[in-house]
């Protein structure tokens, strides 16, 4: 059992490292390497650079009182797009980038939500994607709903960088606490205010009382929680950081267990000041004496691209891998690379060569002029810094500085010398993306890829898998508008043995369909090859490259919307054929859908699991119901196919938030491993969510002063259909290569657990309970458990804390299902020990054919009183929707105002008793008179 809690100790340790996009670096208690990005979307408005400036360094401060003089940002750069005009302060970005944005400055998901969030689906403590504010926000022109965008920074700040979650819940936005009261949900209860409903028509607003659903026996659903403009408390700045007093993190001392809160949902009820103190940030820190310095910022403006390809035509590169690196190059300079951009091409073995000096893309002659200078031939040794060394001249020559440019390198060798030209990389400002072609391709490059923010791809010699025709597509630019770039629609490919026919469909949906590319390469005979856009119209007359054996279609104008056919056949037995679709967006003002894919971590070290995720959105928009699943390979071409979920189980953190997630444990090899994701949306099962996204600092409804509540502007009302359908599509996206390492040679016991049940619901029906939640698998979310262990309490700390000690349910006939199937089980709770219980809490324990289980659900409960609010309650609560802090917890209100009455009459007496003493006393003293 030992054992076993050190084993789940590494796995938290580990799946907290995550695969981190973000260039930040802590260096002595101040955070370098910030990105703040205005988006190319946003008009050109110098202000909002001088906004940006004001909102960090008030932010600085904030974050440093609130870390108790621990943290402040320190420099910051600014990103601005190539769609404002150049000035002589700005300068030239080096590995900055919009792929490594920690704020995005961008127009709002949709008009008039203004809200401010954390792109955020990693566990508790696991950092963050990015924080999206719009311009508005950074302008201040909603600070009565936000507060100031200082404070805005530092509450998004701590989803960011520790992974902390909000003290607020809009789905329980009320609870039942022990003290039979209603309180709203947060953190700390020492926040006052009032509850009232708020109802608006026209330019009429009123606040009418909070009834009490006899359902729930909680407020209505339109209840909101207003607080008190003037406070005194000091914490939560993960409930409401606009509020002036609030400087402090909820800490283990003061954290409200109780509330359903997300932090207490997501962090096993640990306080926000938990989590940040057990961070890396932290432990590497001590608090300072003096006070910081202010933020030092830096303007970068977009410049135009550069690239240039280091290709590997060493002897190992002979054969088949020189042909499929020619076939993936022709892709990415015919497709995948953007007008505008300016390319450059260097082939090494032993030493390097130019075979072409930078020449910017404007039409297809200079396309067509890169593919000519590909390599013909391979031979000879590798040398890695030879060709990267060259590739700096090549950009020298057309500009003085290389910050910022990037060099593709491909190669499938080792290079022992490689590892002597990483500082002169690291100080470069080039940006290196390496691909590594085969299992023996050098692993000391993937440091320089890290070091400068680049991408580190992986493709095995399985030519089937199309993993280098992929790699080349992941290759666009960072920062063009998401209207220029290509987007990959399909890769397929298979090695026909039965059969000589390679068939299938392809779908061009409304938001892709201009510049759209088919490829078809082979390996041994060009293929009969037909393709038919939706009408059956057929395509006629590829562009047949037999020395490259490829060929592609470049559909002219826009592609017809609809289902494409195509139908291959092979000439050869045990061909290798391979399909790849790509397209732009149809629309520059319709953002297109895409699909990012991700690894938790970059590396792994065995047996620690790993987490894949994939994102798929329209715009900012996440979008929900599509079927996406992950295909795995490893160094020899073994490959695992995963199916990903958007449930909030196991893996996925937050339900349909358009993040699919699952875990990943089958790893067969040590080495590299590769990820590719397909996804497909059918019409009417896809849907747009229009939902507020999660991960975002609370919209504060009006603020009570002075006993009355001052409305602010009611936000934005979500259409009804919060799920809008949309059309079919199918895109498919690669992610960065991981790399693991210690897999065991000799065979092992079950070490992974059944997952954590983070969605169990409980809700009465007379004297039952019913429950349900999404069923774990045996390893974590992968197949069936055994049994559920489910107990209840009274009380939510002691079944937390003591779960073993708790009340079981009798669940003999509760049979498990299949990891990710819908669990529902309905009991009748017996009798509760603890004498003043007001609630039934549970929660539910998985085990598996091995014994281990899993860690306690998160825990759902069932009031068994109406609570104090009620207007027909015995015990009603003189003013219900006014909450205010209780001096003395362990004093009731009533026994509060008699202490107070007892001592002012006793007070009176006293005064009374002294006043007619003295008196009597200064009336003995003075001289009778006589009559």
């Amino acid at each position: 059992m030992v054992l076993f809690r050190s084993f789940v100790f590494l796995l938290v340790l580990y799946l907290l490292q995550g695969s981190d996009t973000s260039l930040v670096r802590l260096n002595n208690n101040g955070y370098e390497g910030i990105i703040i990005a205005i988006n190319p979307g946003v008009p050109e408005n110098e202000i909002l650079i001088e906004k940006i400036k004001d909102m960090v360094t008030a932010a600085s401060t904030y974050l440093f009182e609130a870390t108790e003089r621990r943290f402040f940002f320190k420099n910051v750069s600014i990103l601005i797009p190539d769609t404002w005009k150049e000035k002589p302060q700005y300068k030239r970005p080096k590995h900055e980038s919009y792929t490594h944005t920690d704020v995005l400055v961008a127009p709002p998901t949709l008009p008039d939500r203004d809200e401010p969030y954390t792109k955020q689906f990693k566990p508790c403590g696991g950092k963050g994607e990015y924080i999206h504010f719009t311009p508005d926000l950074v302008l201040g022109k909603n600070q009565n709903e936000y507060g100031p965008a200082g404070r805005l920074l530092v509450h998004e700040w701590a989803h960011l960088r520790w992974g902390v979650f909000d003290e607020y819940n809009d789905n329980k936005t009320f609870y039942s606490a022990s003290s039979k009261r209603i309180e709203a949900t947060r953190c700390s209860t020492g926040i006052t205010g009032m509850n009232r409903v708020y109802k608006c028509q026209g330019n009429s607003c009123i606040f009418d009382k909070c009834k009490i659903d006899p359902k729930t026996k909680l407020y209505e659903k339109n209840c909101q929680f207003f607080p008190d403009k003037v406070q005194t408390e000091e914490i939560s700045i993960m409930f409401m950081q606009a509020i002036t007093s609030v400087v402090k993190f909820c800490n283990e001392g003061n954290h409200n267990r109780e509330a359903p809160s997300v932090q207490n949902k997501m962090c096993e009820s640990r306080s926000t000041w938990e989590v940040i103190s057990n961070s890396e940030d932290f432990k590497n820190t001590m608090p300072m004496v003096e006070s910081p310095p202010s933020p030092v910022f830096s303007l970068l403006r977009i410049r135009d691209r550069i690239v240039c390809l280091v290709l590997d035509k060493s002897g190992s590169m002979s054969g088949e891998r020189l042909n499929r690196m020619n076939q993936a190059a022709k892709y990415f300079l015919l497709q995948a690379i953007e007008n505008g951009t300016w390319v450059g091409m260097v082939h090494f073995d032993s030493v390097a060569y130019i075979k072409n000096e930078l020449i910017q893309i404007i039409s297809t002659n200079e396309r067509n002029m890169l593919l000519n200078s590909l390599p013909t031939a391979a031979s000879g040794g590798t040398s890695i810094c030879a060709g990267i060394d060259l590739a700096f001249q090549v950009i020298r020559k057309t500009y003085s500085q290389i910050d910022g440019s990037e060099i593709v390198l491909l190669t499938d060798g080792e290079d022992s010398s490689a590892k002597n030209c990483l500082v002169k990389v690291k100080e470069s400002g080039a940006i290196i993306h390496f691909i590594a072609l085969g299992p023996s391709a050098d692993k000391a490059v993937i440091e320089m890829s890290n070091v400068t923010g680049g991408i580190h791809l992986f493709a095995s010699d399985e030519a089937q898998n199309n993993g280098l025709i992929d790699a080349f597509g992941a290759l666009t630019s960072g920062n063009a508008d998401i209207s220029q770039k290509s987007i990959q629609i399909e890769s397929k490919g298979l090695t026909l043995k039965d059969t000589l026919w390679m068939n299938g469909t392809v779908i061009i949906d409304s938001t892709v369909g201009k510049d759209t590319f088919f490829l078809i390469t082979w390996v041994k005979q060009q293929p009969i090859i037909s393709l038919s856009d939706p009408n059956g119209t057929p395509m006629k007359n590829p562009t047949v490259d037999a020395a490259s054996k490829m060929a592609y279609f470049s559909i002219p104008g826009t592609a017809k919307v609809g289902v494409w056919t195509y139908s291959l056949q092979a000439k050869a037995n045990s061909e290798i054929l391979t399909i790849t679709v790509n397209s732009r967006a149809a629309n520059s003002s319709v953002p297109p859908i895409t699909v990012n894919a991700k690894m938790n971590k970059d590396t792994n070290s065995f047996p620690s699991p790993m987490i894949v995720y994939a994102e798929i959105l329209q715009g900012y928009i996440p979008i929900l119901g599509a079927n996406v699943t992950a295909f795995i390979e490893s160094n020899s071409g073994k490959t695992e196919v995963l199916e990903l979920f958007d449930n909030g189980a196991g893996a996925d953190t937050f339900k349909n938030d358009g993040v699919y997630s699952r875990y990943f444990t089958a790893y067969s090899e040590n080495g590299r491993y590769s990820l590719k994701v397909r996804a497909h949306g059918g019409a009417n099962t896809a849907t747009r969510n229009l939902r507020h996204p999660p991960n975002r600092a609370i919209y504060i409804p009006g603020w009570v002063v002075n006993g009355e509540i001052e409305g602010n502007p009611p936000r934005p009302e979500i259409n009804k259909d919060t799920q809008t359908n949309l059309e079919s599509f199918t895109r498919t996206a690669i992610g960065s290569a991981f790399v693991v390492s210690n897999i065991s040679t000799f065979p092992l016991p079950d070490l992974y657990p059944p997952s954590q049940i983070t969605d169990l619901e409980a809700t009465p029906d007379g004297d039952m309970i019913n429950l349900t939640w999404t069923a774990p698998g045996d390893n974590f979310d992968v197949g069936k458990v055994k049994q559920y262990i489910i107990r209840i309490s009274g009380s939510i700390l002691d079944l937390r804390d003591k779960f073993d000690d708790a009340l079981q349910v009798n669940t003999t006939n509760l049979l498990p299902n299949e990891a990710n199937s819908k669990e529902t089980f309905t009991f009748k709770p017996g009798n509760i020990s603890e004498e003043n219980a007001t609630h039934i809490f549970i929660a539910i324990q998985s085990v598996d054919n091995s014994s281990l289980t899993s860690k306690l659900s998160n825990i759902a409960q069932v009031a068994l009183f109406i609570p104090q609010g009620n207007p027909d309650e015995m015990h009603p609560n003189p003013n219900p929707d006014e909450i205010h802090p209780n001096p003395n917890p362990g004093i009731s209100i009533s026994s509060l105002v008699l202490l107070v009455v007892g001592c002012v009459v006793l007070v009176s007496i006293i005064l009374s008793v002294t006043i007619c003493i003295l008196n009597k006393k200064k009336n003995s003293s003075r001289p009778r008179t006589a009559f």
